[in-house]
C-alpha cells in the first residue's frame, strides 16, 4: 500500500559484495510504501553488488558510516550475498550501528547472508529466526531458534531464506517498520497535522 510508510527513514546497511537484488527489491519495496532510504556503508561512493557469484551493478552510498547516527533511523535492512555480512563483521563501527537498533528494539529485516552481523551485535538470542540454510548452526549457536520458511517474524525481526523469498520477505517488512515506534519528534508533528 503506497504511503503506509510515509515519514519513515529506513537504512540499508551493506559493503561490497551485497547481493543486488536483495538490496534492490527491498529498497523498491519500501520507496514504493513512502519510507525514505540511505544505503549505508563503510564504503565511500559506491559499492559493488552481486548476482550470486558474478558482478552485478555498482549501488551508490548514500551515508558513510562513520557519519550515520541510527538515532536517525526508524528500522534497518541487513541484505545478504556471502561477501557482503562477512565483511561488515569485521567493522566494530557496522556491529555499533546494528546492535542500535537490536538494543533499541527498533525493526531489523535480514535476508540470506545477513543475519550474520545479528549474531555479532547480540541481535538474535532467543528469536525464531530463517536464512541462508549454511547460517542454521551459527544462529542455532547464538541462542536463535532456526526455521526453514520463506519469512519468520519475531520481536521487531523479520528474516528470509533467499532471494526467491523477496516477496514474502519484502511484504513482512513493509508489515513489521508500519508497526514500529515513531520517533517522539514525528508523534508530535502528527499530533499537530
Amino acid at each position: 500500500m503506497a504511503g503506509e510508510l510515509e515519514g519513515r527513514t529506513i537504512a540499508v546497511l551493506a559493503t561490497d559484495g551485497v547481493e543486488q537484488v536483495e538490496l534492490t527489491e527491498p529498497v523498491r519495496a519500501l520507496k514504493k510504501a513512502g519510507a525514505r532510504v540511505e544505503v549505508v556503508s563503510d564504503k565511500k561512493r559506491e559499492i559493488q553488488a552481486f548476482k550470486h557469484h558474478d558482478k552485478g551493478a555498482k549501488v551508490p552510498v548514500d551515508t558513510l558510516l562513520d557519519d550515520a547516527d541510527p538515532d536517525n533511523f526508524d528500522g534497518l535492512v541487513l541484505p545478504g550475498g556471502v561477501i557482503n555480512p562477512d565483511a561488515l563483521r569485521l567493522v566494530p563501527a557496522a556491529i555499533d550501528f546494528v546492535r542500535h537498533f537490536v538494543q533499541a528494539e527498533k525493526p531489523i529485516a535480514a535476508i540470506c547472508h545477513g543475519p550474520w552481523t545479528l549474531i555479532d551485535a547480540g541481535g538474535v538470542n532467543g528469536k525464531t529466526m530463517t536464512s541462508w540454510p549454511s547460517l542454521k548452526p551459527d544462529l542455532s549457536n547464538a541462542g536463535a531458534q532456526w526455521v526453514d520458511q520463506e519469512v519468520a517474524t519475531d520481536r521487531h525481526l523479520v528474516t528470509s531464506r533467499k532471494p526467491d523469498d523477496l516477496p514474502a520477505f519484502s511484504k513482512a517488512m513493509i508489515a513489521e517498520f508500519r508497526l514500529a515506534k515513531r520517533p517522539n519528534n514525528a508523534d508530535v508533528v502528527a499530533s499537530r497535522d
